[in-house]
């Protein structure tokens, strides 16, 4: 069943920011993960030399950091895994990998949705922050949610990377406010702490339920 309505949330004058990834977006199902696994040699945990998904899924993330922060192409990203995980990806091979991939991240968390409705409707002003490539950007930007969010944040546009403090002061200089009225929400203990470091404060994200009861605690 779809979400019902939530009663407003004001937080104002803080401003909340929210993370895309595995907030917003939900996690790629294990069907969509496969895929991309197969595509890109690794069919049923294993490629032709018998090593398991493990030589596919260590470089996807040991390489992500380069894309995010926009230091790595596209190409250059889907390279940099192929050649750690002993596959070398043609071009081709490269616009395949990139659109499953890509896809896989764009479903969202009704639940969420429904919290930054209650938000907006409370007057809260919002904002995103999301460690990803600029290939994100389009999306983040004029996707249905985005006139939700007065200012949108991709990393891999600013050359920055949570959680290092420099993107959040950034983000707090960039909306013009003070650093205890910046309130972020991301599903990393360590992307929120770092939040916390800069003088904001922040939520990590476990569910859309726990998410609204906490902002409602924050509101009172």
């Amino acid at each position: 069943m779809p979400p019902t309505a939530l009663a407003p949330i004001s937080l104002a004058p803080r401003v909340v920011v929210f993370d895309y990834g595995e907030v917003i977006s939900t996690t790629p199902t294990d069907d969509e993960r496969e895929r991309l696994a197969a595509r890109a040699g690794f069919a049923a945990g294993s490629d032709a030399a018998g090593s398991d998904a493990a030589a596919f899924w260590t470089p996807y993330w040991a390489h992500r950091l380069g894309l995010d922060q926009g230091v790595l192409s596209i190409a250059d990203y889907w390279r940099a895994v192929g050649r750690d995980a002993g596959v070398e990806y043609t071009d081709l091979d490269v616009h395949e990998l990139w659109s499953i991939d890509h896809r896989s991240w764009l479903s969202v968390d009704p639940g969420t949705l429904a919290v930054l409705h209650a938000l907006s409707e409370g007057g809260t002003r919002l904002a995103l922050l999301s460690n990803a490539g600029a290939d994100f950007s389009g999306w983040l930007r004029h996707g249905s949610f985005a006139p939700l969010f007065e200012r949108v944040f991709v990393s891999g546009e600013l050359g920055l990377v949570k959680p290092d403090a420099a993107i959040y002061e950034h983000v707090i200089s960039e909306l013009g406010i003070t650093p205890a009225e910046f309130v972020f929400i991301d599903n990393r203990d360590d992307n929120v702490e770092g939040a916390i470091a800069v003088g904001g404060s922040g939520h990590v994200f476990t569910g859309a339920g726990a998410l609204e009861a906490w902002l409602r605690e924050e509101a009172e």
